[in-house]
Order: C-alpha cells, then structure tokens, then sequence
C-alpha cells in the first residue's frame, strides 16, 4: 500500500472558474468532492469547485464524458451516492482525472464544461445518502483525560489500547443547515435530586471529523463473525467530511449507565460534501505514536503504512454566533488523534460485526493539548466553572436558542493547495415541548 500523487494534485494547476483559484477556498480543482443538490428540479449527484456545482448529469448529456469516467459520473449523479461507493476506485479516480482536465485552466471544453456548471448559492445540498450505520468514535486522549479530571474520576483504561465508541442513530444524521432543537429529555436540574421532563438544560456542540466507508465488494469487507486487517480497513474508505454531534450533556449525564442514548441521537449534522481520500493523499501524516507510558499498540492497530501515514493534517475550528457574527472558539488538529481512521474500522469489525456499504464513522471529540483546541463546551468551561467570553461580553456556559455553532475544516501540506469540506453548521431552536 502506498500515498500515490497524480496531475488532480498538482499544485500549479488552475481552473477557468476564478472562484476556483481564490486562495481560501474549500473547493479548488484539487479538490473536487461528491455531493448532492437539489435545484428544484430534483435532487442528483454533482461535484464541488469553487463557488459552483458540476453538474454531472448536465456534463454526461453534452458528451464531454466517455469510458470509465462517464460510467462513474452516470453512477453518481443519481440522487444517493450510495452506489459511488461500490464503484471500482481506479475509476472513481478516473473520473476526478477527467473532470480536473476538463475545467483546468487550458481546457480545450471551456464553454461546453462552462455550461455544466451552476451557481452552488442556487441549490440546496442534501444528505449524500442515508448511513447505513452510525458509529460515533471517542479518539482524543486529549478530550478524554480533560473530562476524566473535569469529573473527578480516573478514566477507563480501554482508553489507551482500543478506540473507545457507541453505536448512534443513523436516522437523526442530517446535513449542514439543518435546525437543532433542543430535545426533550429526563434531568437532574441544579439543586435537585429527582428527575424531571424537561427542556435539555445544557446543550453542547463536539467538533468531530467523519468518513464514509466503501462497500463490501471486491473481496472488502467483512461477513458476519469475521474481521478485517488494517490494510482492508484503508481501503475501505472512500472520503471524509465535518461532523458535530450535538450532545444534549444533563439527559448524557443522567442517561449514562450503558452509554449514550437520547443525549447524543436527537442530531448529528454533517458537512454536505464528501472529500475522497485520493484528494486527500497530500495531506496524510504519521499516526500518533505511543510514548513509553502508554500501552503499545496491538498487532492488530499496528502497520508501517498506518504508522507512516495513517494520520490527517486537518485544522479545524469552530465559530460561534449570537447574532452579532461568528467568533472563533475552537482552533485543533486531526493530526492530533490517539487513534487512525484505519484503526476505528478494523475495530469495528474486529469482534464480527459487518461493515455495510455506507457506512459512517465519526472520530468523536477532535480536542488536542493547546487550551483553544478544546472542541466542547464542557471542554471549554471546564464543565461550567469558566464561561467563555464572546467579543461583545457576552458569556456562554452552554448553547443557547438562536445561537448558531459552524464547525469548518482546512487540510494543510507544504507545497500543496490547500483544501476543504464546506460548512457543518447548525442553529439552536427551542425544544418542543410536551402539551
């Protein structure tokens, strides 16, 4: 296994869509990410470049398309990529070939690709396909050791030698825009002993980072009672995008005997934009390694290329706004991960469980060691002791109605452009509540 580069990377390419090439956007022709739109005349696959929309099915009807870069592009511009996930790699990078070369800036198609496109600000993403399966990771040593102080406990060991999860509802996983309301749910309020139903009293946001797995074809994957290596776990993975599960922390804290439940299933919202891991192969870093303290890794989380380059340089930071426009409040790494994405799906499967196409994973709290890369509010507060102080004066505690939290990410490489995922961002609405 190996990193492979190719001309879709090349850094001194340019597009003839000038929105392409501005310097902080999240979608140059490196990039080129699957989505899907709705214009109002129906819902179908397209692919991201500047501040535009390919759309694919457009792009196959004026024959700019042939081979096995037109097989794929028919296969995602239907409305679920689901089946882009099933298809053959090599062509799904066939077709990234072809669409960089078509809309570079020395294309020869400028005006029949030209024509393909459509202003993104004029159509609504929707969810790329429903997930199979939801599992939500807890990967940050960093995250985890805070809220082990923060609660006045020693953590679990598992912590330290395998990449601790729970299974989500796949169900309440929803696109970036989606309004959050507040849920309903069993607390304890301050003060009192007895649970009440009640408005959750302190809703939390997590800045996470997720991938979509490809399905179990081409001898991928795993059947019932079987597992994977770490080599067919990379393989597995087809792209990334932002994640932020909301967690409703007073029905987490009161519900916690099994694990998470309602705190964590009323919404996941995730960017709309899936990033492929071949446009993300300039960005790959060493995993973390384990200093003399910590308990090395089994054989089965431990390989040269996962040790070499199972890690991601993503920067992602998270704003928050009252109203008064977004103030950035969390600045941290993926780098920083204990463990790889490679290493959370070889442990999903690892006692037997089948890993289904579509399904999607989420590598919980992405905090690191700096104070601004605390990616929570009970992180960031020190579960209520320090509010954070917003420019106007304003505190917060925990989210309140009206306030908006967008989580963006940035995957950064000297000597590459720059790449990244689009918003995941979601409003505060109130609960409803019971008649």
């Amino acid at each position: 296994m190996s990193i492979e580069l190719n001309a879709t990377h090349d850094p001194t390419r340019r597009s003839f869509v000038a929105s392409a090439n501005v310097a902080d956007t999240d979608f140059p022709i490196q990039n080129l990410p699957f989505g899907v739109f709705d214009d109002g005349k129906g819902a179908r696959g397209g692919v991201a470049l500047g501040d535009q929309i390919i759309d694919l099915k457009a792009l196959l009807a004026a024959g700019l398309l042939n081979g096995a870069a037109a097989e794929v592009a028919a296969i995602a511009s239907q409305p679920t990529l689901a089946d882009l996930f099933m298809a053959d790699p090599a062509k799904v990078s066939q077709l990234r070939a072809a669409l960089s070369d078509l809309y570079r800036q020395d294309s020869g198609a400028q005006a029949a690709a030209g024509a393909a496109l459509l202003p993104a600000d004029s159509a609504a993403m929707v969810m790329p396909t429903k997930p199979a399966a939801f599992t939500d990771f807890c990967t940050s040593a960093d995250h985890i050791l805070r809220m082990a102080r923060n609660g006045g406990r020693a953590p679990n060991p598992a912590w330290a030698t395998l990449p601790v999860a729970y299974n989500g509802r796949a169900s309440s996983v929803a696109v970036s825009g989606t309004p959050v309301v507040r849920p309903m749910g069993q607390v304890v309020p301050r003060g009192e002993s007895a649970a009440v139903l009640a408005p959750e009293p302190m809703l939390d946001f997590e800045v996470e980072f997720g991938a979509w797995l490809r399905g179990p074809n081409r001898g991928l994957g795993n059947a019932l009672g079987d597992h994977i290596t770490l080599e067919q776990a990379e393989d597995l993975l087809f792209g990334c995008c932002l994640v932020n599960d909301w967690s409703a922390r007073g029905i987490q804290f009161y519900e916690m005997i099994l694990g998470p439940h309602l705190g964590k299933s009323f919404l996941t919202t995730i960017s709309p934009w899936i990033v492929t891991m071949e446009a993300l192969a300039p960005f790959r870093v060493p995993g973390r390694g384990r200093t003399g303290d910590e308990p090395a890794l089994l054989p089965y989380f431990n390989t040269p290329f996962d040790r070499a380059h199972g890690g991601l340089n993503i920067e992602l930071t998270a704003h928050l706004d009252i109203g008064s426009g977004p103030h950035q409040i969390v600045r941290t790494n993926v780098a920083e991960l204990f463990w790889t994405l490679a290493q959370m799906v070889t442990h999903q499967a690892s006692g037997g469980a089948p890993l289904e196409n579509a399904d999607l994973i989420a590598t919980g709290t992405v905090s690191g060691a700096a104070d601004e890369a605390r990616a929570c509010l009970v992180e960031l507060t020190e579960l209520g002791k320090s509010p954070i102080t917003l420019p106007d004066g304003t505190t917060r505690v925990m989210l309140e109605d009206g306030d908006t939290l967008a989580i963006k990410g940035r995957a950064l490489a000297d000597g590459f452009v720059s790449i990244g995922f689009g918003e995941c961002s979601g409003t505060i609405h109130p609960a409803k509540v019971y008649a």
